[in-house]
């Protein structure tokens, strides 16, 4: 059941951050816009896997094969269609992360400074990658048109500061060199297939503070994912953190899909060729932990949403995840 992978207590852990208004009495439901950590009655945990299993058949393979094959031409047509009118800017980002907001670090000892990945050898030098001078690096995988990198960059002042951004689609990375904010002294851009292993990244293993991940993870094919996470867990230092916010199971999202948009189990193709993952907190603590990361935190957000003009209610379910890379062999 449903409340097995959402696991209780300990494992869901209970954060402020993303409000604290609770329904306490459901006749109040359309009196505010949406309502944190809901509870799931099990009638509707049961009526959710009901509806899952319903529109389950997955697609012919050959028919698969083909989103898989054009995926990046799908992913291009979004951005072209939405450019950045369909997208708001991430400011919730820095409370629930605050890694991307400015770091107050004391200075550090040589030891700390190896620890950190300050003086791991790299096959590059210096000067032959962007940012290669920073003290503090952030890469966004699956930038879009740079709605957490440009708060990043408004928000955080830091001097060592360098944010490193890709997506698979040419357009959206265009959109974000085309933006007036984008800065090439403090970010660098680039086109990147993140489930290709053949393309390398242009930074070392090792020299990145922070990886994020927001709603990006659940585009690929799920058999791709824990070679992209394994690679991505190379380019931290030691003591990096990836942090993940995406798509959870039995999210609206996926029970609003029909029949005839199943790929596989709990992976399905929208109506524009793009695809879309729900996972659940253990399928991501393994992916995270198989690429020898370590979990700080991995919880579940549930929220309802209210459109209180149709007086209708939606159920989103959200992963949030974030995993340290350990600083050394125990």
């Amino acid at each position: 059941p449903l409340a097995q992978f959402y696991h209780s207590s300990a494992e869901a852990q209970r954060r402020p951050q993303f409000g604290t208004r609770f329904l306490t009495d459901p006749r109040q439901v359309f009196q505010h816009n949406a309502w944190d950590n809901v509870e799931w009655s099990t009638e509707q945990e049961e009526a959710a896997q009901k509806k899952v299993q319903e529109n389950s058949q997955p697609l012919p393979a050959e028919k698969q094969e083909e989103f898989d094959n054009r995926a990046n031409e799908y992913w291009n047509d979004f951005y072209t269609i939405h450019e950045n009118r369909f997208f708001k800017d991430r400011h919730w980002l820095f409370t629930e992360f605050p890694e991307l907001a400015p770091q107050q670090k004391p200075p550090l000892d040589a030891e700390e400074n190896l620890l950190n990945g300050e003086d791991v050898p790299s096959t590059h030098t210096e000067t032959e990658f962007p940012g290669a001078t920073a003290s503090y690096r952030i890469l966004e995988v699956g930038c879009g048109v740079g709605n957490t990198v440009f708060p990043i960059l408004k928000t955080n002042n830091d001097p060592g500061l360098f944010v490193y951004c890709c997506d698979f689609s040419s357009t959206a990375v265009d959109l974000v060199k085309s933006n007036p904010e984008y800065d090439p002294s403090r970010c660098h851009a680039f086109v990147h297939d993140m489930s290709d292993t053949s393309a390398d990244y242009p930074i070392p293993h090792q020299s990145l503070d922070v990886i994020v991940l927001i709603f990006v993870l659940s585009a690929l094919h799920p058999q791709k994912m824990q070679n992209t996470i394994n690679r991505l867990a190379r380019l931290l230092k030691p003591g990096g953190v990836l942090l993940l916010r995406d798509y959870g199971r039995y999210d609206m999202a996926q029970l609003r899909f029909k029949k005839g948009r199943c790929l596989s189990e709990n992976f399905y193709v929208r109506g524009d060729g793009t695809r879309v993952y729900f996972f659940t907190q253990d399928e991501l603590h393994d992916l995270f932990c198989n690429a020898g990361l370590e979990k700080v935190q991995n919880m579940v957000d549930r929220r309802l949403q209210v459109n209180r003009g149709k007086q209708l209610t939606m159920y989103r379910v959200w992963v949030q995840c974030k995993y340290r890379k350990v600083l050394a062999p125990t």
